[in-house]
């Protein structure tokens, strides 16, 4: 889907990125596979990429600073062998090694996520965000499928 974007001029007279067009050369920057598919829904802008051993899905909720800019990698099926033991690991790592991003679940899915909103956002902070989510992912799945998977 081919997208357009404005820029702005900042107080200096210098052009400024917007965060459609930070996070896409975010995202091109960290792709490893043929290129990252994108599609804009009502919910917003939604990117997924490859990245190692990892699908990387980026969700833009809008370009306001009240909207939301959310990363995150499934690394894990439900149900797992041991659900207690993971469930504990998961949390000493949310606590020691997942820097600003979190383990977590949703439906099915062990997910490595992280979310902010753009208010006062910097490209190195969308930076960062992304290349957090999928390098801790791809860190991840492989020992956690090998350990707790069950297929």
């Amino acid at each position: 889907m081919e997208l357009s974007y404005a820029s702005s001029l900042s107080e200096d007279g210098l052009e400024t990125a917007t965060y459609l067009e930070t996070i896409e050369a975010v995202i091109t920057s960290l792709d490893q596979g043929d290129g990252a598919m994108v599609s804009q829904t009502t919910e917003g802008h939604l990117w997924r990429f490859k990245y190692g051993s990892v699908e990387v899905y980026v969700q833009l909720t809008g370009e306001t600073e009240a909207d939301t800019l959310t990363a995150w990698s499934p690394v894990l099926t439900l149900p797992a062998k041991n659900e207690s033991q993971l469930m504990k690991l998961l949390l000493e790592k949310n606590c020691n090694e997942t820097l600003e991003a979190r383990f977590g679940i949703s439906g099915n899915q062990v997910l490595v996520i992280s979310s902010r909103i753009l208010k006062d956002i910097s490209a190195a902070e969308i930076s960062r965000l992304l290349t957090i989510v999928a390098t801790i992912a791809d860190d991840s799945d492989e020992a956690l499928v090998a350990e707790f998977g069950m297929g």
